[in-house]
């Protein structure tokens, strides 16, 4: 039997996928599994044990030229099974052009006519979709697709290149001597209207610095080093680094994240790599509904302001920015206090 999973066009998506994408490894365990994604997404799930190869959706030139090669993959590989997380049309044209035999998917944006068998999106009484956690949307596929009702654990894994590089930078900060360490993940590819003022996260890494005496690391993708290095330089303070110097990878993120003591974090992919991993998360929400991507995590605390045009879904703000603004960086310090004070830092092997 071959499955193809067509996977989450976001980061943090991809993560959220996981539990479902296990419960399918496991019920069909004897299938060969496909990832069928863009290549930005890949590393996500590196080191992870559930695909046996990949399809890309990317390349040079058009849509048009490059969803049919996938296509043409897919019908080589004779798929029996095809699971389709995002809701857009051309993954389930790409499925059905790929002689895909069964597709699951959402009916969503005129596919439903590309689909075997479609689920209806959760929608109010006026038929209006309805903010509920993605994980529970891909987890009724992976259930429709004949799995027992998946569980709400994300999981990711690391290489042995990802370790290495994080090591690196363990050391060069001396992170192994701090009682504490916190990551800051400032950026958020969405849009800027997720983002929190750089001179919030610099006042926030200096009252960490200052008051906790934490070791701080500012993380950040290839387009936020600019950012990143701003804010550590902007705090004042010796202890509070930030990657942009190093070869940047979601792998080296994802490692980091991992060793950390606590993630504070605008709403963005890394905010999931800290769940996956069981890490505290303190999560600054602006323009986005927190029930979109509500996770169940034991160990997070979501900070959001109430105001009137929010929240508006919108990548960039056509105001003033007064849902980020309107959290204060010691509303974010007390929280984080009550976080590691809550989940004592206990120092895992690097």
């Amino acid at each position: 039997m071959n499955v193809a999973v067509f996977l989450p066009n976001w980061v943090g998506d991809v993560v959220m996928a996981t539990p479902a994408l296990r419960a399918l490894r496991e019920r069909f365990a004897g299938a060969r599994f496909l990832g069928v994604l863009k290549p930005y997404v890949a590393s996500v799930l590196e080191g992870a044990p559930w695909l046996d190869d990949l399809v890309f959706l990317d390349g040079d030139g058009p849509w048009a030229r490059r969803w049919p090669a996938a296509a043409w993959r897919l019908r080589r590989e004779r798929v029996d099974l095809a699971v389709l997380f995002p809701n857009s049309f051309r993954s389930a044209l790409v499925a059905r052009l790929g002689k895909c035999r069964e597709r699951i998917g959402y009916v969503r944006y005129g596919r439903g006519s590309l689909l075997t068998r479609g689920l209806g999106p959760v929608r109010d009484d006026r038929g209006r979709l309805t903010p509920s956690p993605v994980i529970d949307a891909y987890n009724r596929l992976a259930a429709a697709a004949g799995c027992p009702p998946p569980s709400y654990r994300l999981e990711l894994f690391t290489t042995p290149r990802d370790e290495a590089a994080a090591d690196r930078v363990w050391e060069d900060g001396h992170f192994a001597e701090f009682a504490e360490v916190v990551c800051l993940n400032p950026g958020a590819a969405f849009g800027s209207a997720k983002y929190w003022p750089a001179e919030y996260f610099a006042e926030l890494a200096r009252d960490l610095a200052d008051r906790r005496g934490a070791g701080v690391l500012v993380l950040c993708g290839p387009a936020e080093r600019d950012l990143a290095r701003r804010i550590a330089a902007s705090s004042g303070r010796p202890t509070v680094r930030a990657l942009s110097d190093y070869a940047l990878s979601l792998g080296l993120t994802k490692a980091l994240v991992r060793r950390c003591d606590l993630l504070v974090t605008t709403d963005s992919g890394p905010r999931h790599f800290a769940t996956a991993f069981d890490r505290p998360t303190l999560t600054l929400f602006g323009p986005t509904h927190v029930a979109w991507t509500e996770t169940y995590h034991a160990k997070a605390v979501h900070l959001q302001k109430k105001v009137d045009c929010g929240p508006c879904q919108k990548r960039v703000c056509p105001l003033d920015h007064r849902c980020m603004k309107g959290l204060s960086p010691g509303e974010a310090f007390a929280a984080t206090a009550v976080l590691l004070d809550r989940h004592p830092p206990a120092r895992r092997a690097a």
